[in-house]
């Protein structure tokens, strides 16, 4: 039997696709079946994930439960943090203004910019030679 789910919330960044699920409980953070401190190595994506929860004071009140796949540490971050902020507005939308003032409810557009045919990258030009 499955567990009554409270609210879901998906988030999206650069090439990185979270689905999160937030369950009344005690402020377990799982991503990808793994403790979140275990699936983040680096403090300022810890820090991004919780932003969230510590914003609205519920750090402790629910479970949080994210499956992420594509790109790397810092767009998966970046991505349950908006998914989160999804599923704590769907929950309760008094607090959707304080998310959206610390730009948690907004999507970051930015991408990778494709490279362009003669250049070594997106912009990167070949080094002139002279001789």
């Amino acid at each position: 039997m499955p567990e009554a789910t409270l609210s879901r919330g998906t988030g999206r960044r650069k090439t990185a696709v979270a689905r999160v699920r937030l369950l009344a409980g005690t402020g377990t953070i799982l991503v990808n079946s793994r403790a979140y401190d275990r699936f983040f190595c680096n403090e300022q994506d810890r820090v991004k994930v919780k932003s969230p929860l510590i914003l609205t004071g519920v750090a402790d009140k629910y479970d949080i439960h994210a499956m992420v796949e594509g790109g790397g540490p810092t767009g998966q971050a970046g991505a349950i943090a908006l998914g989160i902020a999804r599923a704590l507005k769907l929950h309760n939308p008094a607090i959707e203004q304080a998310l959206r003032e610390n730009s948690l409810m907004t999507r970051d557009s930015r991408m990778k910019e494709r490279k362009k045919y003669g250049k070594r990258g997106a912009r990167r030009a070949v080094q002139f030679s002279k001789r």
